[in-house]
C-alpha cells in the first residue's frame, strides 16, 4: 500500500512455457494455506502454483491441457476453474487433475445449461458458482449440484441498456447477494441487486477514454475490506481504485 513500484512475484522471465515463465496470465488467487499464488496461464494451457517465499524461482503445474481463464477458491479449499474451450467450470481438489463439472459442459450455446466463453468466476459460502458468461453477455448463477443455471444479470442480448451487458468480465458478489460486474465493452462497472431485472452503473459509463471516470475495456475487479473497488483497466494499462458508498 502506497508503493510507487511493484515487485515481480511470478514469471518476469519473458513470455514462454518454461516453469519460470508465464504466457498471458489472466487470473491469480492466494492460497493462504500454502502461502502460494495459483495462476491461470492460458497461453500455456495450464494452471500453475508459485510459492510466495522469496527464494522461489519457478512454479509447478497443477493442471495442464486446459484453456483456463478464471479462478476461484471456496472455504474448503476447492479450486474452481473456467474453461473457455469446453465452455464449462470445474471444481478441483488440489492435486486432482480431472475435477467435477459445476457449470456448463453442454457445449457452446445460450441455453440455461450452457455457457459461451466463461471468463471470471465467483464462489460464495454455499458453493454457489457465479460465472461471467462473456459471449452471452450475461452473468449466470449455478447453485451447488444444479443441472442448469439462473440468469442474474443481462441475458437480454448485447447492448448498453440497463437491462443489458456487453462482454461480461470480472465479478464479485457481496454477503447480501448484490452482484458487481465489469461490463467490458460498455466501459463501466454495474451493480445488480439480488432478483433485479436491471442494473445501475456505479463507476464508468462515460464512454471509452483515458480520464479518471472512464475505462478502455475493463477486465478484472476486486474489493478490499474497506469497500474500495479495484478495476483492471486493460487498454489504459492501469488499475484504478474507487471508493464505493
Amino acid at each position: 500500500m502506497g508503493d510507487t513500484t511493484g515487485q515481480v512475484v511470478a514469471g518476469g522471465n519473458g513470455k514462454g512455457n518454461r516453469l519460470d515463465q508465464l504466457n498471458s496470465p489472466t487470473d491469480v488467487l492466494i492460497d493462504k494455506e500454502t502461502d502460494s499464488l495459483i495462476i491461470c496461464d492460458p497461453g500455456n494451457r495450464r494452471v500453475v502454483r508459485w510459492s510466495r517465499r522469496s527464494d522461489t524461482i519457478q512454479g509447478e503445474i497443477l493442471i495442464d491441457n486446459i484453456w483456463c481463464w478464471g479462478l476461484a477458491m471456496d472455504d474448503q479449499r476447492y479450486l474452481y476453474i473456467s474453461d473457455t474451450d469446453k465452455h464449462e467450470v470445474r471444481r478441483y481438489q488440489i492435486g486432482d487433475k480431472n475435477g467435477t463439472l459445476v457449470a456448463g459442459g453442454n457445449g457452446e450455446g445460450v441455453g440455461l445449461n450452457q455457457l459461451n466463453c466463461p471468463y471470471y468466476i465467483f464462489v460464495d459460502q454455499q458453493q454457489t458458482v457465479y460465472v461471467s458468461d462473456k459471449n452471452n453477455h450475461r452473468v449466470m448463477k449455478w447453485n451447488k449440484g444444479a443441472k442448469e443455471g439462473i440468469v442474474v444479470a443481462g441475458g437480454q442480448g448485447q447492448g448498453n441498456a440497463l437491462t443489458q451487458l456487453s462482454h461480461t468480465n470480472g465479478l464479485f458478489v457481496d454477503t447480501l447477494g448484490i452482484l458487481y460486474v465489469a461490463d467490458s465493452r460498455n466501459h463501466q462497472v454495474m451493480r445488480w441487486p439480488k432478483g433485479a431485472k436491471q442494473g445501475t452503473i456505479i463507476v464508468g459509463g462515460n464512454g471509452y477514454g483515458v480520464e479518471a471516470n472512464q475505462f478502455r475495456y475493463l477486465r478484472g475487479l476486486s474489493f478490499d475490506q474497506h469497500g474500495n473497488l479495484y478495476v483492471a483497466d486493460r487498454d489504459n494499462n492501469r488499475v484504478q481504485r474507487f471508493s464505493i458508498e
